[in-house]
């Protein structure tokens, strides 16, 4: 009879509760992480790296590539910490955009649909899910904006209930 309960305890666990912060706390920082360890290796490796960077919006190679390292390092950072959360996923955002298409367009001129599983061009799509995941959600509640606004309720003596109803 115990076997019994531990199994109907355990799946009521993993089915009826929901860890959405922790998860979101979890995206957060895995995201962070992968974008910071890009933005370290695009700086150790600028010289080599700035030689066939793209020109973008009308910068140097160099400059496109410097204003990508800043959004990837600062924007993954203030991500991680869950500060400024929705607006800092805008320009790595715009940044997988802008990733994607020369991906697409410049490297496989001819044949965009002969990407396979391993290349490239599956990555920036896949931190636009992500980064649009975030937008969307928000940082959850194991985040700096989260304690910030509650500071500013509570410094406005209002009630948590009436301003935060789904965090």
């Amino acid at each position: 009879m115990k076997i019994k309960e531990f199994i109907k305890t355990v799946y009521i666990r993993s089915c009826g509760y929901s860890y959405t912060n922790l998860g979101r706390l979890f995206l957060r920082l895995f995201t962070g992480v992968m974008m910071l360890q890009f933005g370290v290796r695009q700086i150790a490796w600028f010289e080599r790296t700035s030689g066939f960077f793209p020109s973008i919006f009308g910068m140097t190679p160099e400059w496109s590539l410097g204003v990508f390292i800043a959004i990837e390092m600062v924007c993954s950072i203030f991500l991680m910490f869950g500060f400024m959360t929705r607006m800092m996923t805008i320009p790595p955002f715009v940044a997988m955009l802008v990733a994607e298409y020369h991906i697409l367009h410049n490297t496989l001129r001819e044949a965009p649909y002969l990407l396979t599983w391993q290349s490239q061009g599956y990555l920036p799509i896949m931190f636009l899910g992500i980064y649009f995941f975030i937008l969307l959600v928000g940082p959850g509640k194991i985040s700096i904006d989260y304690f910030l606004s509650l500071h500013l309720i509570h410094s406005a003596d209002k009630s948590e209930d009436e301003e935060l109803e789904e965090v």
